[in-house]
């Protein structure tokens, strides 16, 4: 039988081939990687927009764009076991009236600017004529 080193714990014996045991190798790197955060649901609360043709969770009607009223709609993605499982949406009152299944809803960012229609102005000049 060869000789143990002295780097080696008392009665752990290395793999032919190898000069340290893998269990000790592992534990080396495990302790090293931080662990991962867990995703949990999370509902946020934006407006609708033109186009909309998603259906209410709740009441099973769709939440659609009306332009004489601002309406709301809450968004939330689902995640079972932490991992993201669907989208669902909500009127805004469905939503509280279901008893905010996803926690309190986060004010939603603005609509980006690239996203919104140009406003049109009585005092712009006109739009330029391309070259031919």
């Amino acid at each position: 039988m060869a000789p143990t080193t002295a780097t080696r714990a008392a009665g752990a014996k290395a793999p032919a081939g190898r000069s340290t045991p893998r269990t000790a190798a592992r534990s080396k790197h495990a302790a090293a990687r931080p662990k991962a955060p867990r995703w949990t649901s999370r509902a946020v609360v934006r407006a609708v927009e033109a186009g909309s043709s998603v259906s209410c969770v709740t009441c099973g009607e769709v939440v659609k764009f009306r332009a004489k009223e601002r309406q709301y709609q809450v968004i939330c993605n689902v995640y079972v076991k932490g991992t993201w499982d669907r989208v669902e949406h909500f009127h805004a009152d469905c939503y509280v009236a279901a008893g905010q299944p996803h926690g309190e809803p986060q004010e939603g960012a603005p609509t980006p600017a690239a996203r919104r229609a140009p406003a049109a102005s009585a005092d712009a000049p006109p739009a330029p004529a391309p070259a031919a």
